[in-house]
């Protein structure tokens, strides 16, 4: 069993997160169905449909609170309750299951089904899989169950993006950066050349050439992405170190612009679906600028560990308790910033 604990990760916040990603992944409704229906004996039940990712409100939240579970489990082993987690990926990380998810994305007229968001969800949970089943063996089974899957996704994703001219800037599930960031980690992990190579590629010709990113018209009033952090933080995991300064300095927003980035969002009302999206805007903003810190100029350091600080203290509550329309997303975005400096993959 891997017992690290990530040092910035409290042991208390740690162990409030994997308890809601647990009540989550167990809530079957309310269930916001994205389905296709091509005849009336399509018409089913989430839990006929997806016998993996059903439950947390949503196909893509499912799999993102799996991956929830995954990485509480891997770096916070000591603070959560690891056999409950153990029992669930048990339970719902099966062989039978997973050709059931894989049979449904077959069907003709859907292969487009969550891309790009859920696809690369998908691949993040198993390259985290993957490198939990390095050091507790018991996981080896979730990882291998789960392979297929991600293996039919990331062959849709080197055909998808062979023929995606333009990128998705949007802030919400569209958004390419983002998908690509979650789907190299499965690349680097499990040693997907073509699939590394094809995004390396992509995000050159999409953003290589960008200049003066105006951060001042962000956000929108329903991001949960920052659109251009989304950006740099893919162009920093695909340039080397010094590319990537050069690139930074013709990229970087004017100052009274890139401020915009550095001062929390207000979020108005958090029981309203798409408002409270801006919760997850101030921890995925936290999450690019820790990844993001160690590449930028010095002189931004101290405004980068105040925005991350600020944006924690404003949306973290948010992502343990409240309405459910938050709570069934938001913790895996609080432990992206919490802990990808920490365990990401290099």
């Amino acid at each position: 069993m891997a017992a690290a604990i990530d040092p910035t990760l409290h042991p208390d916040v740690a162990h409030h997160l994997a308890g809601v990603a647990l009540r989550n992944v167990a809530t079957e409704y309310p269930y916001h169905l994205a389905h296709m229906v091509r005849d009336a004996n399509e018409v089913r039940a989430p839990r006929e449909l997806f016998p993996v990712f059903w439950g947390s409100y949503d196909w893509h939240s499912s799999v993102h609170m799996h991956w929830t579970l995954a990485r509480s489990l891997r770096v916070a082993a000591t603070a959560v309750d690891g056999p409950a987690i153990e029992a669930h990926f048990d339970a719902r990380l099966t062989a039978p299951a997973v050709e059931r998810e894989i049979e449904y994305l077959a069907a003709p007229g859907r292969a487009s089904f969550e891309r790009p968001y859920g696809w690369g969800w998908v691949l993040k949970l198993a390259a985290e899989l993957e490198l939990l089943a390095r050091a507790q063996q018991r996981a080896r089974a979730w990882a291998s169950a789960l392979a297929p899957l991600a293996a039919v996704l990331a062959e849709r994703f080197v055909d998808h993006l062979a023929h995606a001219d333009y990128a998705v800037r949007a802030g919400s599930h569209g958004n390419s950066a983002f998908a690509l960031i979650l789907a190299l980690d499965y690349a680097r992990v499990h040693e997907h050349r073509a699939l590394a190579q094809t995004i390396v590629a992509r995000a050159a010709r999409w953003f290589g050439a960008d200049r003066r990113y105006p951060a001042d018209y962000e956000p929108s009033g329903d991001d949960f992405l920052s659109a251009g952090m989304c950006e740099a933080l893919l162009m920093a995991r695909t340039l080397p170190e010094c590319d990537f300064g050069d690139w930074w300095e013709a990229f970087a927003p004017a100052p009274q612009a890139l401020a915009r980035w550095l001062v929390p969002v207000a979020v108005s009302d958090a029981t309203d679906p798409k408002i409270v999206h801006l919760h997850g805007l101030n921890l995925s903003r936290a999450w690019c600028w820790r990844a993001l810190c160690s590449r930028l100029p010095a002189s931004l350091h101290e405004q980068i560990r105040t925005a991350i600080d600020s944006s924690l203290g404003v949306s973290l509550p948010a992502a343990i308790s409240g309405d459910y329309v938050g709570t069934h997303w938001l913790a895996s975005f609080a432990l992206l910033a919490l802990t990808e400096p920490f365990a990401i993959v290099a």
